[in-house]
């Protein structure tokens, strides 16, 4: 009986650990202002636009671009907190540059330089010398 005990929290906590679990969203900003993007703006950059999850050094991640155009984005992020304790949303704006070929959004901020690069399905996050993966969320 105690193996069979063992074997079951077993079976339990490896499917916990190795299941992708979904991030709860956080409350949207008040001030949250989405803006489609004009038909006329190029699909690469119009992948941009919308909202996006993921995790960087054990913290989540929220970003949302909610408004984007040739030259510039305007951005909100999340994040569940750092080293240096900060948590919940801040807004960016970003600017839209092109990059051997690709489309990027970076702006500087207190950890450096931010850019987010599209990769397939992904929003790729880079901070500094940090970097993750961010999926697309409804």
């Amino acid at each position: 009986m105690k193996i069979f005990v063992v074997f079951a929290v077993s079976i339990v906590l490896v499917s916990i650990f190795s299941c992708p679990m979904a991030m709860s969203a956080p409350t949207m900003p008040a001030d949250l202002q989405i803006v489609q993007p004009e038909p006329s703006l190029s699909k690469e950059l119009s992948a941009f636009f919308g909202k996006w999850e993921g995790t960087l050094t054990g913290n989540d991640y929220f970003v949302i671009i909610e408004k984007i155009d040739e030259e510039k984005a305007s951005l909100y992020i999340w994040r569940s907190g750092d080293m240096y304790g900060g948590v919940g949303w801040v807004r960016r704006e970003a600017q839209v540059i092109k990059e051997r070929g690709k489309y990027t959004l970076w702006f500087s901020g207190i950890y450096g330089i931010t850019k987010y690069t599209l990769k397939g399905e992904f929003l790729d996050q880079a901070i500094s010398d940090r970097s993750t993966r961010l999926r697309r969320v409804p």
